[in-house]
């Protein structure tokens, strides 16, 4: 059996276990493990021993837990409750109102939060009862938080981006500084869509009006995050923290903010540090059984095989993205997003790279790929998170009408990037 076939039964195989329900690291070592000890022995277990090692000490991954804990810190501080008041007093006027507030929010709490699974829950919580209240489409409601959620894996910093740019040894800041501009656009073009929709249908739904002096109060709810997003984001561009660094930064100021608000107590943070734990050993087992399973496919040969395999069809790059989206596009309706770049990385990114195409501007693609499985059913991870906290006990086909307009917005949206690549690449190139 040729290498490329090797590599392809390899490839169906981690996915069949995967939908079985067994642990993606199982998945992913097993066959690594069984692969590399065929083909070297005893051997390969000596190299993987050193490939754990270095993946666990590596600088850049030390990034994760702390992202993980500013990202808890500001869910169980009550921040995201005051940023939807000034959200709402805001673009409440707005053609589709609350829906704008939806999107608005979720956006600036993904600036602040690596997670989308954690910005649709949070956000959503506080948003749903006051959406009911206001009698918003519960449809149109759900959507535009499922959607909204998703911008917290592109809207930096996200966990997903420090994975794949330590399994591509790529620069995370450099990841993280052009996910802004396709971030802040996307969340536009889902703005965009929301004031049409609301025009089109005739949506009117009519709030009290806030006065302004009211308005103006309500801002410093918004500049919390949006100065902890600066410092992070800014500290990264001018080149005067790594990763690490900025996420450290980010947790102090948060740490201040939240003591400077009487909500900082021993409880507070128990709980923020039990749960940042538990993310971040799921996500690092997940990495570091990767790294084992990138090490297997580079000494066995079937990562260059599968390259040459590609490459030899004589694709342009624009075939052959058409062709990821519609891979991608797939695999998101059966895996959850942190699985599917894992499991396809150690694949794509070689071919991907050997056709020219700019490895960070595949890096937000990845990323954009993932969003669109957070939405796409039947495991679309965002579609059940917000159908589990809606007051009522709808059909989950609800939200996944609601958000099909979102999936085809970031669909039409790669291929804008894909025309422009400079929407990604602008901003990396200029750091």
């Amino acid at each position: 059996m040729s290498m490329v076939a090797i590599g392809v039964v390899s490839f169906l195989a981690m996915v069949f276990f995967m939908l079985l329900g067994m642990p993606i690291a199982t998945v992913m070592l097993l066959l690594a493990v069984v692969g590399g000890m065929a083909a070297f022995g005893e051997a390969f277990l000596i190299s993987a021993a050193s490939v754990l090692w270095g993946t666990m000490s590596e600088n850049g991954l030390t990034s994760i837990p702390l992202f993980v804990l500013l990202g808890e810190l500001l869910l169980r501080s009550g921040m995201a409750d005051r940023m939807y008041q000034a959200f709402a007093a805001w673009l409440g006027r707005l053609p589709g109102g609350l829906l704008h507030t939806n999107i608005g929010c979720c956006a600036l709490f993904a600036a602040t939060s690596g997670s989308s699974v954690a910005t649709a829950a949070t956000i959503g919580t506080v948003a749903l009862p006051s959406l009911q209240r206001h009698g918003y489409p519960m449809s149109a409601s759900l959507g535009s938080l499922a959607a909204g959620g998703t911008l917290g894996i592109l809207i930096p910093p996200s966990v997903n981006m420090i994975i794949y740019g330590s399994m591509t040894n790529n620069s995370v800041g450099k990841l993280f500084i052009a996910g802004i501009i396709p971030g802040l656009l996307l969340t536009g073009c889902f703005m965009l869509y929301i004031f049409i929709m609301a025009k089109t249908t005739g949506l009117n739904v009519v709030h009290d009006p806030v006065p302004l002096k009211e308005r103006l109060r309500l801002l410093v709810n918004i500049t919390q995050p949006v100065v902890i997003f600066v410092i992070v984001m800014g500290s990264l561009y001018a080149g005067i923290a790594t990763a690490t660094e900025s996420a450290a930064l980010g947790v102090v100021v948060a740490l201040v903010f939240i003591g400077f608000s009487g909500k900082l107590s021993t409880t507070l943070m128990q709980a923020c540090f039990l749960s940042s734990a538990r993310t971040t050993g799921m996500i690092l087992l997940i990495t570091t059984a990767a790294f084992v399973l990138n090490l297997a496919l580079s000494l066995t040969g079937i990562g260059e095989a599968l390259t040459k395999w590609v490459t030899g069809f004589g694709l342009s790059k624009t075939a052959l993205l058409l062709v990821l989206i519609v891979f991608y596009l797939l695999l998101g309706m059966f895996m959850d997003t942190l699985s599917m770049m894992v499991a396809t990385i150690p694949l794509t990114y070689p071919i991907i790279t050997a056709v020219g195409v700019d490895p960070i501007w595949f890096g937000i693609f990845i990323i954009i790929m993932c969003e669109l499985g957070l939405i796409t059913p039947p495991v679309g991870m965002n579609l059940f998170v917000v159908q589990g906290i809606r007051p009522d006990k709808g059909s989950v086909g609800d939200v996944i009408r609601g958000a099909l307009p979102y999936a085809i917005i970031m669909i039409l949206f790669t291929f804008l990037i894909m025309t422009f690549p400079q929407i990604v690449t602008f901003l990396p190139e200029n750091m």
